[in-house]
């Protein structure tokens, strides 16, 4: 399969090419982070240098992945929290005049009928080359562990030291990252927190919650918390932090 990377504000995506690639994309309640609202239309027009597309011989996209730039002094203490406030991070330092130093890759996808054929990593090379041209010099991900939905009941820092006997990763998609080169840095336990009513919840999950608690959710990495009283379903996401050399 022959393959270039270009940035996916080069031209407009038929719908259907889009959709297909991201049938499997992420859950429905993964947009209910207020905090990403906030800030995911600057993210778009000022780091759209950051936004790739993978294309096949035909010009059909089959992986996109993306990122946005802020600056880090490469301890682990000072990461973001998660996902969320790299956003955040990258916004409010190019409004500030920061010089970003760090690329944060903030997803990437792969058409569902082409997994397992490299593009991940494909997609993954070129953020890092493009980071490396834009004089990006650290490179960090806050990772989805696409296993962690069957274990929601294991905390985030038990899960992320789950290995094979070979020694890699249990989970895949950390294994993914491992064979560029990553390594892991830190648990994000509360990398997006995804807020709604009651009936929001129950719409995006296809469940009834009949009393407050806490409900194991279709796709979710924790557990849902609900407050029939307060009317409110709360989400905190966690994801793990790994660094690319």
């Amino acid at each position: 399969m022959a393959l270039k990377i270009e940035r996916t504000d080069a031209r407009a995506w038929p719908d259907e090419q889009l959709k297909e690639l991201f049938s499997e994309g992420f859950p429905e309640f993964i947009s209910a982070d207020r905090l990403v609202k906030e800030y995911i239309g600057r993210v778009r027009e000022w780091f759209a240098c950051l936004d790739l597309m993978l294309v096949d011989e035909h010009e059909v996209p089959v992986a996109a992945g993306w990122g946005v730039p802020i600056h880090w002094d490469g301890l682990t203490g000072t990461l973001p929290t998660g996902y969320s406030q790299a956003l955040v991070r990258a916004v409010e330092g190019r409004e500030r005049g920061t010089e970003a130093n760090t690329l944060v890759i903030c997803g990437a996808v792969v058409t569902p009928s082409l997994k397992g054929r490299g593009l991940a990593g494909e997609i993954l090379k070129a953020l890092r080359r493009t980071a490396e041209e834009a004089g990006l010099v650290r490179i960090v991900v806050p990772v989805r562990p696409t296993m962690k939905a069957q274990y929601p009941l294991t905390p985030i820092e038990s899960f992320m030291r789950w290995s094979r006997e070979d020694g890699m990763a249990l989970d895949p998609w950390i294994r993914t990252h491992q064979r560029l080169g990553a390594e892991i840095l830190a648990a994000a336990p509360a990398s997006q927190t995804m807020t709604g009513r009651v009936a929001e919840w129950e719409r995006w999950t296809g469940m009834v919650f009949p009393e407050s608690g806490d409900y194991v959710i279709p796709q979710g990495l924790t557990v849902l918390r609900v407050d029939r009283s307060a009317d409110r379903g709360v989400y905190s996401e966690p994801n793990i932090w790994m660094r690319h050399n």
